[in-house]
């Protein structure tokens, strides 16, 4: 229905209630609650909007995107190759002993998520998490189908007739296709994508493939077409973490009662009668396009992840009535409690739109706005400063790792063998890790003990100290490495000896310390 409030504007008014407002929800889980969200037009929205198309497009695209490495490793620019044990990023290749990278990351996304949480409250729930994204792809398909609000409203509520079937089923089927899409994509990144691709299609893939296609597919019809605002009301653990991470400086979704009480549908009467009149006309257009099905006048509420929805809605209303955008806006705790103690006269009296306001209607001066510099504040420049200097630690690591490798471990059994001569020679299990996608020779020799020889078995030395090892590309050469010392040389064994790997044209060497064991040695 329709309320009219000035001669020239008229204001749809929604009959809505929040469904999902913690004034009505039971301490225990119950049965989901239908929300039917109003399609919302504004400056938010369209962010939203932007932000899908993005990460969708970064999601199902990357694995088909490719980067020339070179002949001995894969072209596909991400990659996670479990059978290889290798991780591709671009140009970057992680190997399993360098996954400190990998923790890395998930230190910077902690962290990075503290500090937009700290800055502008559940920024990543209301934008940027994948069940926001993917519930409001459903949405986009279940709208294009059923109808904005009311017409879904009315086809639910309405009998099974032959039109509601097909527009369910074809709703049904949509999301269906999108569940599959969506498991698809994500084992893409597990291997090359064109070759799964045709193999998955002839029934040729692993069966893995087929099991995480299937759970994937599952999880996102009913997370994202079924469950949709329940995941983030009794599942998600962050509405409940996220407490910590706010002050009375984030920026958070907020319904100004300061301006907006006290609230009325017939404003025009309100004031011929000398009443006060907030700003609010009850329209009820917060509610009916949050995807929650909150009311967001009830003030802070877990289940509210500041998509800014109802701020669009709220705007909407104010620029038909010619009052200024804002009464429902991001704004912090202090500038809140500020601007509420002036409209209370300190909390001493009800809401009063006049301690608000000049004579000509205007907002007083001692209002207090938002102001930018208050996200630069200790507490986010220090999340920003763990953030960067992790960022820039990881950077570091990258550059300045090196690319050869080597492990070595002494044989235990047996520690020591003596020679028919009295010589004694120790055995090592060496691997020569080359980690770059190009075949090359490694010099491998020994330094320290002079008067001790090295044998390789199945390479052969010309002079007793060094062997040239062909490495193969992206590969680890296991090596039995055989290190003799004369009996007569045996004094050189309390010194010890280093085993070295060395890629002479490439400048880079790696040498582990070893120790010879021989009769009576600790």
């Amino acid at each position: 229905m329709t309320t009219v409030y000035s001669a020239d504007t008229t204001i749809e008014r929604h009959d809505a209630e929040p469904v999902n407002s913690a004034k009505v929800r039971k301490p225990l889980y119950e049965k989901r609650k239908k929300i039917f969200p109003k399609r919302a037009e504004g400056r938010f929205r369209q962010f939203k909007w932007l932000i899908m198309l993005v990460t969708l497009g970064i999601y199902y695209l990357t694995p088909w995107i490719r980067w020339d490495r070179g002949p001995y490793a894969p072209d596909q620019a991400v990659l996670i190759d479990l059978a290889g044990r290798r991780f591709y990023f671009f140009f970057i290749e992680i190997w399993p002993q360098e996954f400190f990278f990998v923790a890395g990351l998930l230190v910077m996304a902690g962290f990075g998520l503290f500090l937009v949480t700290s800055a502008v409250g559940r920024a990543w729930c209301g934008y940027a998490c994948p069940q926001t994204v993917w519930v409001d792809l459903f949405l986009v398909v279940e709208r294009a189908i059923e109808g904005d609000r009311n017409a879904r409203m009315k086809l639910d509520a309405g009998p099974w007739t032959l039109a509601k079937v097909w527009k369910r089923v074809s709703k049904h089927a949509i999301w269906l296709f999108i569940a599959v899409a969506t498991g698809g994509a994500w084992i893409f990144y597990f291997a090359d994508a064109p070759t799964l691709l045709v193999n998955f299609v002839t029934l040729q893939a692993p069966p893995v493939a087929y099991i995480t296609v299937a759970v994937l597919t599952a999880t996102t019809y009913v997370l994202g077409g079924l469950m949709r605002e329940q995941v983030c009301t009794y599942m998600c653990p962050w509405p409940r973490i996220q407490a910590a991470m706010l002050d009375e400086s984030s920026l958070v979704v907020t319904y100004n009662d300061w301006r907006g009480e006290p609230r009325t549908r017939h404003a025009k009467k309100a004031i011929a009668a000398g009443e006060s009149v907030g700003d609010c006309v009850d329209c009820n257009a917060c509610v009916v396009v949050c995807p929650m099905g909150i009311d967001i006048r009830d003030g802070q509420q877990l289940e509210c992840i500041t998509c800014a929805l109802c701020i669009d809605a709220c705007d909407n209303v104010m620029d038909k009535l010619g009052k200024e955008r804002g009464l429902i806006a991001y704004a912090t705790l202090s500038d809140y409690a500020a601007n509420m103690a002036l409209a209370t006269a300190g909390g001493t009296q009800p809401i009063a739109p006049a301690r608000i306001r000049n004579a000509d209607g205007a907002f007083s001066d001692r209002i207090r706005h938002f102001n930018w510099r208050v996200i630069f504040r200790p507490r986010t420049l220090f999340y920003f400063g763990v953030w960067s200097l992790a960022g820039l630690a990881l950077v570091y690591a990258l550059l300045s790792r090196e690319r050869l490798d080597l492990n070595v471990i002494h044989d235990r059994n047996p520690q020591f063998v003596v020679e028919s001569d009295g010589s004694i020679r120790n055995g090592y299990a060496v691997k020569v890790l080359n980690m770059i996608p190009e075949p090359r020779v490694i010099t491998v020799s020994i330094e320290g003990m002079p008067g001790a020889v090295m044998k390789i078995a199945g390479y052969d030395t010309t002079d007793g100290r060094s062997v040239d090892i062909p490495a193969d590309p992206d590969k680890v050469t296991a090596l039995r490495v055989f290190v003799t010392l004369p009996k007569d040389k045996l004094s050189e064994a309390a010194e010890g000896f280093k085993i070295v790997a060395e890629d002479r044209q490439g400048h880079e060497s790696r040498a582990y310390s070893a120790k010879f064991n021989m009769p009576g040695a600790r």
